[in-house]
């Protein structure tokens, strides 16, 4: 049986044209007939000792060396020895060409394993992932009307927050994508997941504006790194035919997580007394507790991927065979006993691995010192994930990579920035509902009267007020023009949105209020005194938040449940291109409505319209994008794209807020038109829907 392995490997997986004749078929059992004679001492070995409730079967392959196996390395040695002579462009050839000899026969394999427990439980624990990512894009915006108040954010400082998530999740794509790429797509997953979740349980706890800041950064970074590597990791457990509609499937979890959010804002933020304080100086409000709830989709995955083993794609990919031999093992195991069929034979005995050409990098990392070591490593691992990224722009994936970009910038740019005009221009019209209701007073007189109500949307003209109280009451939205207060007392007044303008004030007495400097516009003050001010900013529940904007921003996330299932259903029958081009070019359409939207209920349904149409655009981008490249630039080229996806979103936001109550024609306009030119350029893009992962 000299070279038994050889034989057996050339026979079963033959390449021939693309395709591998030969291959076991996949219900589980050897056919004899015209197979050699060494076929049937093969299935003595792999089904001797067979027990269905055992792990590993007694005489299978299990890594352990078999006398033919050292014959064949033997024979393979003289040639390993001379690949140091060889050029590197030779060994990148042979690399390539064991690679696409690994896609199709990894293809054969996973459809041997099936579709079943394994990969469902692995879909909702990436699901939870997925999740917490959808779940960090709606925090800050539902915390912002509070969080304005609890820490005295500026209109500027409102801004950054908002923006800062999207710049972290910007870098950790690109960072985190490109090392799954080296490190394994579990490993990475892990890191990305436990940096969001640390530092989003840290944000909820941080009472200073500028360490609230940083916490969300790293917490976006860690979330925005955990997008490509699901995706890419999800992929390699999935054969051909299950692929464009189970990833499909998965991003009806980012859906799941704006619900989520938006839930759980409504049903905890607007309750003052959810939480509790500590002397005077710390305050863990009710919006803080939501913080907090929001990070558990990320503990939950963290906690459940500890469960969950490696891609074996990935394991193949850098020559680890009986590591990925074992996981793929499991996977058939696992769906063969669920499927009521645990007698079924893991027929695979030997899976072609890519030639290995940085085995010098393990050499360098395994002498010198500890700290000469972790040096070596971590400098060839940054080389080898910026090589990656060279490698998506050289002439083989240029164009893809160049057309993709536009694809994913053009959709972020309308979708993000359309996303957040939505709810600013819901709140605009609010505002101008309100302004058109206030109430106003010309030359009041009013003298040895008691305010202990609150004022509420009020202006006061040329008037006068002489030995009155202003006790225990609110001033909301309030503005006092060319008044006179003489001898007034004020205590304990609380206010929002409330200004003096070219007021005389006369001998009065401000104690335990918040009415400071800053309001008294050119003002004059005449032997009045300030005693015992309010310190800090004051949160006013009941009034100051805004209940509309939760839920326009769960409609919005439920809207796209009809898109997420029409994807998902024909995201193998129409393709990955029709699928993007026509989402685009629909939604496009929905802008254009966007005209005729002159109040709060018009603009939620086209908002609405707008998230379900385009969001089968997003569900194909992601597949394609995964699709378009090898096993070890898959999570680099996604992380590239969706870093740029996020840059595209702070542009929007940036572009479109600045355009609220100015006109709705620069908006619309810039959405539509990009969703038409990145609509019309993905219809350019190769399908890939019949091709194997390489």
């Amino acid at each position: 049986q000299g070279g038994r392995e050889a034989n057996q490997v050339s026979d079963d997986y033959r390449y021939q044209d693309g395709n591998y004749e030969g291959y076991a078929p996949n219900d589980g059992y050897y056919r004899g007939g015209d197979e050699p004679a060494h076929e049937e001492d093969a299935q003595s070995d792999v089904t001797e000792g067979h027990d269905e409730d055992d792990e590993v079967y007694e005489g299978e392959y299990q890594g352990i060396p078999h006398p033919d196996d050292i014959k064949e390395k033997q024979k393979q040695r003289a040639p390993a020895v001379a690949d140091e002579y060889r050029d590197h462009a030779d060994l990148m050839a042979e690399r390539m060409e064991d690679e696409e000899q690994l896609a199709h026969q990894y293809e054969n394999i996973i459809e041997e394993c099936g579709h079943g427990r394994f990969q469902w439980t692995l879909f909702f624990v990436l699901g939870l992932a997925l999740m917490a990512d959808g779940v960090e894009v709606f925090v800050v915006g539902f915390v912002l009307p509070s969080a304005e108040k609890d820490m005295c954010l500026s209109s500027s400082n409102k801004g950054m927050l908002g923006l800062i998530v999207y710049l972290g999740m910007m870098v950790g794509a690109v960072m985190l994508g490109g090392l799954a790429d080296k490190l394994g797509r579990k490993k990475c997953l892990i890191i990305s997941l436990a940096i969001n979740a640390a530092f989003a349980f840290l944000s909820s706890f941080v009472q200073g504006y500028g360490f609230f800041l940083f916490c969300r950064l790293i917490s976006g970074l860690g979330i925005g790194g955990s997008l490509p590597i699901v995706f890419a990791y999800f992929s390699e457990f999935l054969s051909r035919e299950k692929r464009g509609e189970h990833l499909s499937w998965l991003c009806m979890f980012w859906m799941i997580g704006g619900i989520f959010a938006s839930a759980m804002a409504w049903s905890i933020i607007p309750h003052y007394g959810w939480g509790f304080s500590m002397g005077t100086k710390y305050h863990f409000h009710s919006w803080r507790v939501f913080v907090l709830v929001c990070s558990l989709p990320c503990i939950a995955s963290l906690v459940a991927l500890k469960f969950m083993p490696e891609s074996p794609r990935f394991l193949l990919e850098i020559g680890k065979h009986d590591e990925a031999w074992m996981i793929l093992k499991q996977v058939h195991d696992t769906n063969m006993r669920a499927k009521g069929e645990p007698e079924r034979v893991f027929t695979v005995s030997y899976i072609k691995t890519p030639k290995q050409v940085d085995e010098f990098i393990e050499i360098q990392s395994s002498t010198g010192t500890w700290y000469q070591r972790w040096l070596v490593r971590i400098t060839t691992t940054f080389k080898q994930v910026w090589d990656n990224v060279l490698y998506c722009l050289t002439a083989q994936y240029r164009m893809n990579t160049l057309m993709l970009a536009v694809v994913w910038f053009t959709m972020a740019l309308s979708y993000y920035g359309l996303i957040v005009w939505f709810p600013d221009m819901i709140r605009y019209l609010q505002e101008e509902a309100y302004e058109s209701r206030v109430k106003i007073f010309d030359e009041e007189e009013v003298s040895h009267f008691t305010f202990n109500f609150t004022l509420e949307n009020q202006i006061h003209r040329n008037g006068e007020y002489r030995n009155d109280k202003f006790i225990g009451m609110k001033f909301k939205e309030v503005r006092f023009e060319d008044s006179l207060f003489e001898e007034c007392y004020f205590e304990d007044v609380t206010s929002s949105e409330t200004f003096f303008e070219n007021c005389t004030i006369i001998s009065t007495v401000f104690y335990n209020t918040d009415l400071y400097e800053h309001i008294f516009i050119n003002c004059r003050l005449i032997n009045s005194t300030f005693l015992k001010e309010k310190e800090g900013c004051h949160l006013d529940f009941e009034e100051e938040n805004d209940f509309l904007i939760y839920l326009v921003s769960f409609l919005g996330s439920l809207s796209v449940l009809p898109g997420n299932i029409i994807s998902a259903l024909l995201m193998d029958k129409i393709g990955r291109i029709r699928m993007i081009g026509g989402s685009m070019l629909i939604s496009a359409v929905c802008c254009f409505f966007l005209f005729f939207g002159n109040s709060e209920s018009a603009m939620i349904g086209w908002q609405c319209l707008f998230c379900g149409a385009s969001i089968a655009a997003w569900n194909a981008l992601d597949v394609i994008t995964v699709e378009l490249y090898p096993t070890d630039k898959r999570a680099t080229a996604f992380g590239i794209l969706n870093g740029l996806c996020k840059f595209g979103a702070i542009l929007g936001n940036s572009i479109f807020a600045s355009f609220v109550g100015i006109t709705k024609v620069v908006p619309i306009l810039l959405a539509s038109s990009a969703l038409v030119g990145g609509g019309l350029l993905a219809l350019r893009l190769p399908e890939t829907r019949e091709q194997v992962l390489m």
